[in-house]
């Protein structure tokens, strides 16, 4: 294959072009309580050529290798007409040549386990909940293989694999009026074994929808509040990671002006990473779609704005060092800046001293949805916990949590010393990505706007 691909861009006129070509197969089983409502394999392949010229960048998608020539002159008249229209002309910064194959080490292959098997487990953990006349469920199995090639006119020639599987969905319950839901989510990067013996998690999420039936909900005001790790992950990811991402704040000029690199953002034991290199984790990947070698990224480091989230095309604008974060949905699309592994750096304190620090408070567990407006945030959680004098005394119910990004970060003043990153993922910024992680241990917030009953 790289030798068709360097075929096809080697005699294009431009200043620099690469070619991307990927094969990919989705696999889906979704069920509707007891019912089969899809079950099924698409499969699919096609390029993405991107062509620099003149300044001028442009990009173009296409699946019939007999429609390159069509494409390669499309694009490059774009990006000639891009180039006399624009006065900021693009330039890539640069980065090193490589050429090299990596296929992920996988813990069982989901490509070796029969279609029959993966419905019977998901009907197996669907069944857990559904043993409970007041709950109903939607559940499914997906998974993604992505073979992908990459050719750059530089010299670069990469072979990577991603292999995503994953089983989700909702469980819900009712009494009367009443309706309660909560989210389950299981899989990774690094094999079908993630999905293996994992009875326990539908169990506890079946116990939570159902205890939510009987919890109060909570009453409006602000609270001092410890962050569970999914919480946690949440708000770094939507309220902060997205302002990482240089491509979002590029033409922004007073978001780039708040987030300039040496600004005080956050409190002194606050640290944000970006690290798509840790193994066996969902974010997990060793290239980008640019060809580029990942890298851990620190984002805010004791507080204080150290390094933000790039593309070949951004980190030159800002002339700040690549990143290797620049990631496509799949063949239909060029790749754009993405977070990979993202999370708050844990500390030193266990849960126990957390609860003892909040005194009295909420404890907030497990993200429900949620929105962004600037610098401002709104989230949803699935339940919380009162806390009374460092103890936990009762579940609450209809959580939504709102604040100020910058305040917040100078808010957070005592972080655990566990760690967790999520399962599942999914970040819908311009294209879809599946393979989107967060995390991080629990935090301590003070002054927390929580919404609810008077």
């Amino acid at each position: 294959m790289f030798d068709v691909l360097r075929g096809i861009i080697s005699k294009v006129p431009a200043d620099y072009v690469d070619i991307r070509y990927e094969k990919m197969s989705e696999t889906k089983i979704v069920l509707n309580n007891r019912e089969i409502f899809q079950l099924g394999t698409n499969t699919g392949d096609g390029f993405v050529v991107r062509v620099l010229k003149n300044g001028g960048f442009s990009s173009i998608a296409f699946t019939k290798v007999e429609d390159v020539e069509k494409a390669i002159k499309i694009c490059l008249e774009n990006a000639e007409l891009i180039s006399k229209n624009s006065k900021k002309k693009v330039k890539l910064a640069e980065v090193e040549v490589i050429k090299d194959t990596f296929i992920p080490s996988l813990r069982e292959d989901p490509r070796k386990v029969s279609i029959d098997e993966k419905l019977e487990l998901l009907m197996h953990y669907n069944e857990i909940p559904l043993k409970f006349e007041n709950i109903t469920t939607n559940m499914q199995y997906t998974e993604v293989i992505r073979e992908k090639y990459f050719v750059s006119s530089e010299g670069t020639e990469i072979r990577e694999d991603l292999i995503t599987t994953g089983i989700r969905g909702m469980i819900i319950s009712r009494d009367g009026s009443l309706v309660q839901n909560v989210r389950v989510g299981i899989g990774g990067s690094d094999g079908f074994y993630r999905l293996r013996n994992r009875e326990e998690e539908f169990e506890k999420k079946t116990k939570i929808v159902l205890d939510l039936l009987k919890a109060e909900p909570v009453k409006g005001g602000v609270y001092n509040v410890i962050l569970n790790p999914d919480m946690t992950g949440v708000f770094t990811h939507e309220a902060f990671g997205h302002f990482s991402e240089a491509d979002l704040i590029e033409d922004n000029l007073s978001m780039r002006e708040k987030m300039k690199i040496g600004a005080k953002l956050g409190s002194d034991i606050l640290t944000i990473i970006d690290d798509p290199t840790i193994p066996n984790q969902l974010g997990f990947y060793k290239y980008d779609d640019e060809g580029v070698r990942a890298r851990r990224t620190y984002l805010l480091k004791d507080g204080v704005l150290s390094g933000r989230l790039h593309s070949r095309r951004t980190a030159a604008e800002f002339g700040e060092p690549i990143t290797g974060h620049c990631v496509a949905e799949d063949y239909r699309y060029a790749p754009i800046v993405r977070m990979g592994n993202i999370f708050i750096e844990p500390k030193d304190k266990s849960f126990e001293e957390l609860l003892d620090l909040l005194g009295d408070g909420l404890y907030i567990l497990d993200a429900k949805g949620g929105q962004t407006s600037g610098e401002n945030f709104t989230f949803g959680a699935q339940y919380a916990f009162e806390v009374k004098n460092g103890k936990i005394v009762k579940m609450l119910r209809d959580i939504n949590i709102s604040g100020n990004l910058y305040k917040t970060l100078m808010d957070i003043v005592a972080i655990g010393r566990d760690f967790e990153l999520s399962e599942v993922g999914g970040c819908g910024k311009g294209q879809l990505n599946i393979r989107s992680c967060h995390g991080g241990p629990h935090i301590l917030v003070k002054n927390v706007v929580i919404g609810g009953v008077k």
